[in-house]
């Protein structure tokens, strides 16, 4: 048991990018960076390429870029441990932090620990089959990459998300497929407007992926309708999953004011939750974005609102 000025919880872009704040601001965070609940690094130590954060024109791999992150925190005084949060006490102050291993009183906290993107079990669309080969969760993240373009593409599912991405994956398909399980979208009418009115854009209704096959990449899907149960072979070169996001946010019992998907809410423009003392950052609060770079801007943010809430509190004399 012992007592620090700030813990943050998380270990992706958000969380790393508050610590290496923090550390420079003498405030010597203790970061949980979890074990079980998730890769240490978050969901970019699950992809390969990345080739949209600044200041990596031939790009990076994901793991190596949160290796980077976590390393240079750690330089500048960030103590990292290697457990997950079983619990948080926010009604007292200072706030409590449960670990596997470990009891920690704190000053202020910093919530990082992200939304992890729904995936159907679908055969093929596994971590160790073509997850990350083929099959994401993130069009923008993923679609401009050399292997999906000028290929037939399939993004599951009904809703505004669906239909976004397969908007923007137009720019490098060759045709993009909406796989939806029902007759009708989800989706707001000017949305399906536009799935309906896209040239590169068919929708297949009353559809479903059933199994994804490949070599070292998705080439094919099996299609199956759920009405007649008669199964189509189709060339695929990617497939996309639009079904939402799931905020990491269990561990708080409902102690942080979060809206109807679970995101936690803060302020305007500011990382503050309705909970004094407590901050979030990255996808936890970001139901819009989830970038890596929005992410590692809201770290930053959220480093200054503690850094600032705990000076003006007099945490810091």
């Amino acid at each position: 048991m012992f007592k620090k000025n700030l813990v943050i919880i998380g270990s992706g872009p958000a969380a790393f990018t508050s610590a290496i704040y923090a550390a420079r601001a003498n405030l010597t965070p203790l970061v949980f960076e979890g074990f079980m609940t998730g890769p240490v690094g978050g969901q970019l130590t699950t992809t390969t390429d990345v080739e949209n954060f600044p200041g990596f024109p031939d790009g990076i791999i994901g793991p190596q870029l949160m290796d980077n992150m976590r390393a240079q925190a750690i330089k500048f005084g960030s103590e990292m441990i290697t457990e997950d949060v079983l619990s948080v006490n926010l009604s007292n102050h200072p706030f409590e932090v449960q670990s596997n291993k470990n009891q920690v009183f704190t000053n202020s906290i910093i919530i990082a620990t992200g939304a992890n993107a729904k995936r159907l079990d679908i055969d093929g669309s596994r971590d160790g089959e073509f997850w990350q080969k083929g099959v994401t969760a993130c069009a923008i993240c993923d679609g401009a990459s050399p292997i999906f373009r000028n290929k037939d593409l399939y993004v599951i599912g009904g809703g505004d998300s669906a239909v976004e991405e397969a908007v923007f994956l137009t720019k490098y398909a060759n045709k993009v497929y909406i796989v939806h399980r029902r007759d009708e979208l989800r989706a707001s009418k000017i949305m399906v407007s536009r799935a309906l009115n896209h040239p590169k854009i068919e929708i297949l209704w009353n559809k479903v992926i059933a199994k994804i096959e490949g070599d070292n990449v998705v080439n094919s899907v099996i299609v199956e309708d759920v009405n007649t149960k008669k199964i189509e072979k189709r060339q695929a070169g990617g497939v996309f999953f639009a079904i939402g996001h799931k905020p990491n946010t269990d561990f708080l019992e409902n102690q942080v004011n979060v809206n109807n998907n679970g995101y936690i809410i803060t302020l305007p423009n500011r990382t503050y939750t309705n909970v004094e003392g407590v901050f979030a950052a990255g996808d936890v609060q970001d139901y819009i974005y989830k970038q890596a770079i929005t992410a590692a801007g809201s770290g930053c943010m959220a480093a200054l609102d503690a850094e600032r809430w705990l000076s003006e509190k007099g945490f810091l004399n």
